[in-house]
């Protein structure tokens, strides 16, 4: 029997108990590796953007190196995979949104401090043994010539299922009697775009009685309850890599009414019942949320996804692995024999 391949999954984000996060598919991927037989170790540090954090960070990461051996080093965001040079052990990078395409400030607009990341993130692709990419539109903020996978986050289908309507509500103590869309991001995140989400709400017919409901905060558990629970999840991110929570409501056969974002397009492609907003208007997103929600029922959105069990996707990433443990870490430098002389 052959030794299991040793991981140390190094990353700034990690769901933490009592506290909102989004990062459980991260968490997710680190559970599934373990149960196909992966050793799963997990580096998890603070960035808060603050440069003490990333250098003594730093410092503890490479006291650790120092005494432990791994196959593969596998860094979760960009930015956190700067951590690990010099490198020891072979580098595997997923980039996941924002440490690639930018951070979204008050206003809409990009932040200096995202910039920087960008920065930091680019030059780890050029250095890394492998990249991974969660959508395909994320490879155009790639340094040219890098090589990469697009792997998406994956699901579990076991938590991810559509539930009874009523019993979801009874669950979160919600309203029976009237039409509920579900805001699934944190309303303080620019990025999220709360207040467009609002103003399409506002414009839609009173008369249908919708209210929208919030789920940031819940426990990570009960969010399948709530997509379960609407009738409709509202999405209008301004920048994304492969949101979650939009293949999550699929998962939930939860119909989706969506901006055109990161990789939304192709999720929703033929899946009947959801809406891609032809543009990013309130009225246009009103318009489409009023004709699912007039439709009414859920949409066939699991059947869609299947191809994003999280145990398919866990093979590919062993793959990845394996490749860089074959491949050495530093190639040989070329080195030409002299032409004869005639």
């Amino acid at each position: 029997m052959t030794a299991p391949i040793r991981v140390l999954m190094i990353t700034s984000h990690w769901p933490t108990p009592g506290q909102p996060r989004t990062t459980y598919f991260i968490k997710r991927q680190a559970d599934f590796l373990r149960a196909a037989g992966v050793d799963v170790d997990v580096f998890h540090f603070q960035g808060r953007r603050n440069p003490w954090n990333y250098l003594s960070a730093w410092w503890r990461l490479h006291h650790r190196l120092a005494r432990n051996h791994y196959d593969v080093m596998h860094a979760q965001f960009g930015h956190a995979g700067l951590l690990v040079f010099p490198k020891r052990f072979p580098l595997v990078v997923t980039y996941r949104g924002s440490d690639l395409l930018g951070e979204v400030g008050r206003g809409g607009r990009y932040t200096l401090m995202g910039r920087i990341l960008q920065r930091v993130s680019r030059a780890v692709a050029r250095r890394a043994d492998a990249v991974i990419v969660v959508s395909e539109h994320m490879k155009e903020e790639l340094p040219p010539g890098v090589p990469f996978h697009v792997i998406p986050s994956g699901l579990d289908f076991e938590l991810f299922r559509s539930i009874p309507r009523d019993e979801a509500r009874r669950h979160l103590g919600l309203a029976l009697d009237r039409p509920l869309v579900l805001f699934a991001g944190s309303p303080e995140w620019p990025r999220k775009r709360f207040g467009l989400a609002q103003a399409a709400m506002e414009r839609l017919d009173h008369r249908l009685g919708v209210e929208l409901v919030v789920a940031w905060g819940a426990p990570h558990s009960d969010i399948p309850y709530f997509m379960s629970a609407c009738d409709a999840l509202l999405f209008t991110s301004m920048q994304e890599g492969s949101p979650n929570v939009v293949k999550e409501a699929l998962a939930c056969d939860l119909p989706v009414v969506s901006v055109p974002v990161g990789d939304v397009a192709t999720r929703l492609a033929g899946v009947a019942g959801c809406e891609l907003c032809a543009d990013e208007r309130p009225e246009t997103i009103a318009a489409a949320l009023e004709r699912v929600l007039r439709r009414g029922g859920r949409c066939a959105g699991r059947a869609a996804v299947q191809e994003l069990d999280e145990r398919l996707l866990t093979q590919r990433v062993i793959d990845i692995y394996r490749s860089v443990m074959r491949r050495p870490s530093r190639p040989a430098p070329v080195v030409e024999a002299p032409h004869a002389l005639p």
